[in-house]
């Protein structure tokens, strides 16, 4: 079957995106207006995209297509955001904050969230989230009327004590954290169903590394 995508209505280019590309980390993101306000939502269009410097990616678009998110025109407005991960534990109250709610109305205060100081940015973290990225806005990209994706610069990494194993090699015991991902539709997914397979290199592919 193909689609082209310059003919297809947005509704179906969403789920030809989303049904395949699968699956998804999850950015719960916390931002603050200029005045202070906090807001929260998810966005699983989402992911890291360099180290040097530490860089993430978020994709955020408008539900009804008129204006921009509260998340886009928070980081727009003051360069400042958190993204915290989603444990299997928080997953209902991560759900709570995808409401639809009203401009200017904390998603926090509704889902029952509380949460912890920042050191570089002002949006708080998400206490329970097991790991946050501190992050300030890097660059931008309008993609649409209501469409945009920021760049981020991480600068602050918050991992709970206890999922650290060797805090000067940054072993962490990724397995313990239980994250979710999204999937599909209303579909969510465990991540701890692993296999490992080894990256090949040049010599032994070739055998030059036989002696």
């Amino acid at each position: 079957m193909y689609w082209d995508m310059d003919a297809v209505a947005e509704p179906i280019a969403y789920k030809l995106l989303a049904a395949t590309i699968m699956p998804r980390p999850i950015a719960w993101v916390v931002t603050a207006d200029r005045e202070g306000r906090l807001n929260a939502a998810p966005y699983s269009f989402f992911n890291a995209m360099g180290s040097d410097p530490p860089t993430i990616v978020l994709g955020i678009q408008s539900d009804t297509g008129s204006t921009f998110k509260d998340t886009a025109a928070n980081i727009h407005a003051t360069g400042e955001f958190v993204i915290n991960l989603v444990p299997e534990a928080l997953a209902e109250a991560m759900n709570v904050t995808a409401l639809d709610a009203p401009s200017g109305m904390n998603e926090l205060d509704i889902a029952g969230l509380e949460t912890l100081p920042s050191t570089h940015v002002r949006p708080p973290r998400i206490k329970g989230s097991p790991v946050a990225f501190e992050c300030r806005l890097l660059s931008s990209v309008i993609t649409g009327p209501c469409q945009t994706v920021v760049i981020g610069r991480v600068k602050a990494v918050h991992i709970e004590d206890r999922f650290v194993k060797n805090p000067e090699r940054a072993h962490i015991d990724t397995p313990a954290l239980h994250l979710i991902g999204r999937s599909y539709g209303s579909t969510y997914v465990r991540t701890g169903d692993t296999f490992e397979m080894a990256r090949p290199n040049w010599a032994s592919w070739t055998g030059m590394g036989k002696t």
